[in-house]
């Protein structure tokens, strides 16, 4: 199991991952992502890279599909990416299965807020 607490404390780089939806456009998508790189650069954590996926609506069990979740999991394995941070709220169990996937952090926009909060 990660210790969130501690690999917060020691991210300095991070993937973001947004959702596009029948309920979001691209252009909204973008502009919450925009918004979640300011409040990870406010955490000192530097956005390394983006990544967008359209679904009607997100998977159950990962948020994702399974295709880019491992686009994403390669993609930060190759570059050393600490953290993986998600635009929309996660479930817990989302959460922990997106761990066990990436064997990284995986933060969402309000626990990033609460961090920031927190500091």
């Amino acid at each position: 199991m990660i210790d969130l607490e501690e690999a917060r404390k020691k991210a300095e780089t991070a993937v973001l991952v947004g959702l596009v939806t029948d309920d979001q456009t691209s252009e909204e998508v973008k502009e919450y992502l925009d918004e979640l790189d300011f409040l990870a650069t406010t955490a000192d954590i530097r956005t390394e890279k983006r990544f967008v996926q359209r679904l009607h609506k997100p998977e159950g069990r990962t948020y994702i599909g399974s295709g880019k979740l491992q686009e994403v999991k390669a993609w930060m394995q190759e570059h050393g990416t600490d953290v993986v941070i998600f635009d929309d709220e996660l479930t817990p169990a989302q959460q922990r299965n997106l761990e066990k996937e990436l064997d990284k952090p995986v933060l969402d926009r309000p626990r990033l807020i609460l961090d920031i909060f927190a500091q």
